[in-house]
């Protein structure tokens, strides 16, 4: 079943148990890609399109949920979190940090890479590896620390 199929069974779900919240999110991501396909000029998305879609909108809600919490806005974070919640349905399963952290350094020896200035390149192989399934934050500083032990 194709990521837009399950959303509409998924948004008829919701509809029918009166899940308000969860039925506003799920048409937000499917807007989304519908948007993501137009502008591409087809019909469908490849499950890597797709993938790139949800990445963004789970970005989007986590860099939200950082805002309303730093300003104490409770009541708006919660609202994202539940959004977040929603959308983790959706995502492929997530990589431990000892997992990201095993792809890294096989990209350190891959690229040879041997201080901080080498990290775009071993950001350049890792990041297609865990493309959705880690987040890019946490890539991120498990590479810059590798490199700085290095």
């Amino acid at each position: 079943m194709s990521l837009q199929e399950r959303l509409t069974d998924d948004m008829k779900q919701a509809m029918r148990a009166k899940q308000k919240d969860r039925l506003t999110t799920i048409r937000m991501v499917k807007a989304s890609l519908q948007n993501e396909a137009i502008k591409f000029g087809r019909q469908d998305l490849t499950e890597e399109e797709e993938l790139t879609v949800l990445n963004r909108e789970m970005k989007q809600r986590r860099d939200s949920l950082r805002e309303f919490e730093s300003a104490g806005r409770e009541d708006l974070a919660s609202k994202v979190a539940d959004e977040i919640v929603v959308l983790e349905a959706y995502m492929p399963e997530q990589l431990s940090e000892d997992d990201v952290t095993a792809i890294v350094t096989a990209a350190i020896a891959q690229t040879n890479a041997i201080g901080p200035s080498d990290m775009g390149k071993v950001m350049g192989v890792v990041m297609p590896q865990v493309k959705g399934k880690a987040d890019g934050g946490l890539v991120n500083r498990i590479v810059k620390q590798q490199l700085t032990n290095q």
